[in-house]
């Protein structure tokens, strides 16, 4: 499996399954396309925070291939 905690990783346009901050403790999930990578940094412990096109943002649990 591909790891969502690294920027290397994620690019514009992939399908993934992001968790929002709101539901980090149930762990719902939402998918849908990057339009926008908002973490600068490398890596990041909880996965890397992105803005889907449906805009919706949270941060890539899953990369679906």
């Amino acid at each position: 499996m591909i790891d969502g905690r690294q920027r290397k990783n994620i690019e514009i346009g992939l399908f993934v399954e992001i968790v929002q901050k709101q539901n980090q403790r149930s762990g719902a999930l939402n998918q849908g396309k990057v339009s926008k990578i908002l973490t600068k940094l490398v890596n990041h412990p909880y996965g890397i925070k992105v803005q889907l096109e449906s805009g919706l943002v949270g941060r890539v649990q899953n990369i679906i291939e």
